[in-house]
């Protein structure tokens, strides 16, 4: 069976937790394999496993499960006697392959047929060659991979690792310079390892023109670290992949790496964690594996991949971004805020730090709090445009929910300065110079056209039926009313404002349905919705033009019933 036959079995149904018997065991272990609750999964499957020893199914979902945690060693015994079956399971041989390596069996790599897939099987002979001493006979093996369809920049970067690893930087520069129709991979990583190379070669002018080219002056601690040390003269250290099974650990996080947007993250995984095996100090795939994690929402972790990132690592800042996000996405807003704010104490001179903090504490209704972190990140943009915008949209609605208008509104602006045609701005500036009625004609104008940007938006809708409500142009708003509603059909403000609209056309019973709708979507312990259920129950009973009689405002022109 195929791994992804294997996977798409286990994680297709789920079951009750009572593992009892085989039958609950098994039952249990799919029921946690669907929601990639790989601890629960592999204690589930090892026990029905223990009462069906020779079930190959459960000997494939055993390694999976064991090898989606990293854990390489508990997975190897399992596989050794799926290989033993004659079974040809592709985890079982990624799992065969990483033991391997990290017993240094270089010859039983090169004399196995056991393939673990078109991407790496090429690539693990070819530094296998290398860990036997083979340097020349391993550089026509990568050769060898390079004319397969697909697989030239994978390879031709391995090849330029393997120089680089045993001293030939000439060698990997040239790789990575030659026939542009032959292109080498051209990743980040990729890009710092070819600078670390030219600084080898005493060119650091070539290697921070090449920063420069391929970043675009866009920077972050590691490549600012990488600058430092090359405007310093400094001579840069090849660290990228300094052995044998460096290299190794370098296929693996490629591949996963490369996958990411071809599969489900349940199978990136297990590429990315073979990598961690071989290499627990690589990085990028630490980072990679605890995204990875978020992305099938096991939380805890990739809260516990996260944390093994050290803290004089140029990534700790982006650890810990994401160990902040992982909290909140577990519902622990105060502690992703705790992490948040001692990482602007280390790292408070980085942007992203201060304004992920404003995020977090915005999303807490933290407004005047939030105000201050945008302040600060705010002050640290050099580049005043890009994703810029976005400090300045949320300032302004943490100065809006603070009731400072007048600041909140000279933010929106300066948010468009940036972005002209930024719809959620647009939507939010128009909608709430509606609600103030006020400039309304442009009002109107921005809102039509943030719906031309994003036409299936439903609070963007919303917010133009709204617009024309205002204006008085109750048949026009009918439409876009109707239409929101359908997108969002148990929004409590939408529905409120789709009855006012039906109200102001003399469709009163209509009116009164929609709202009826919007008082049962009312979260009454929420003190900043915009759906106030006391209004809605008054225009129940007396109705829309008595509320607005009662409340000083304009009375409609209400047409008959």
């Amino acid at each position: 069976m195929t791994s992804a036959a294997a996977l798409a079995v286990s994680f297709a149904s789920s079951a009750p937790l009572e593992a009892q018997s085989i039958a609950g065991a098994y039952l249990a272990a799919r029921s946690a394999a669907i929601q990639s609750d790989f601890d629960q999964a592999a204690d589930y499957f090892t026990q029905a496993l223990t009462r069906d020893p020779l079930n190959l199914a459960l000997m494939e979902n055993v390694v999976a499960a064991q090898l989606a945690l990293g854990r390489v060693d508990r997975a190897t015994p399992v596989a050794k006697s799926l290989a033993a079956s004659g079974s040809e399971s592709q985890i079982g041989n990624l799992v065969l392959v990483a033991d391997k390596i990290l017993g240094a069996d270089y010859d039983g790599l090169l004399d196995s047929d056991a393939s673990v897939g078109p991407l790496v099987d090429g690539l693990i002979k070819a530094w296998a060659t290398l860990g036997a001493g083979r340097v020349k006979d391993a550089l026509v093996a990568f050769d060898a991979v390079s004319t397969e369809p697909g697989l030239a920049s994978f390879a031709l970067y391995h090849k330029a690792m393997a120089l680089a690893s045993v001293g030939d930087f000439e060698g990997a520069e040239a790789i990575f310079s030659a026939d542009p129709s032959q292109p080498v991979i051209q990743t980040r990583r990729g890009v710092l390892a070819r600078a670390e190379i030219l600084s080898q070669l005493d060119r650091d002018a070539d290697a921070l023109d090449l920063l420069q080219r391929m970043f675009n002056g866009a920077t972050d601690p590691e490549i600012e670290q990488v600058i430092a040390a090359l405007k310093s003269d400094a001579t840069v250290p090849f660290q990228h992949v300094t052995s044998v099974q460096d290299g190794f650990a370098e296929v693996f996080y490629s591949v996963a790496a490369a996958l990411g947007n071809e599969t489900g993250a349940e199978f990136t995984i297990l590429y990315a964690q073979t990598g961690l095996a071989l290499r627990p100090d690589h990085v990028d795939a630490l980072l990679l594996t605890a995204g990875l994690f978020e992305d099938l929402q096991q939380y805890d972790e990739a809260i516990a991949v996260y944390k093994r990132v050290p803290q004089d690592d140029p990534a700790y800042h982006a650890a810990e971004l994401g160990r902040a996000a992982a909290l909140r996405a577990l519902d622990k807003p105060e502690a992703s805020i705790e992490v948040l704010e001692q990482l602007a104490r280390s790292h408070g001179h980085l942007a992203t730090v201060q304004s992920s903090l404003g995020d977090a504490l915005r999303q807490e209704d933290r407004f005047a709090e939030a105000i201050a972190a945008y302040d600060r990140a705010v002050a640290l943009v050099q580049d005043r445009g890009g994703p810029s915008w976005f400090l300045y949209y949320a300032r302004a609605i943490s100065h809006e929910r603070q009731g400072n208008w007048e600041n909140s509104e000279a933010d929106f602006r300066a948010a468009l300065e940036i972005n002209p045609g930024q719809p959620q701005v647009l939507n939010y500036l128009g909608y709430s110079l509606v609600e103030k009625q006020v400039k309304l004609d442009e009002a109107l104008d921005m809102i039509e056209r943030a719906v031309a940007a994003s036409p299936d938006s439903g609070y963007i809708i919303d917010s133009l039926g709204w617009a024309l409500y205002r204006l008085g142009r109750y048949e026009d708003a009918v439409p876009h009313m109707e239409r929101a509603v359908e997108l969002m059909a148990v929004d409590a403000v939408v529905n409120d404002h789709l009855g006012d609209v039906y109200w102001a056309v003399g469709r009163k019973r209509e009116a009164e349905f929609q709202w009826a709708r919007a008082l049962s979507f009312v979260d009454e312990d929420d003190p900043l919705s915009e759906a106030k259920p006391d209004r809605i129950r008054r225009k129940l009973d007396v109705g829309l033009d008595v509320v607005l009689q009662e409340e000083g405002a304009d009375p409609l022109q209400v047409a008959a019933d």
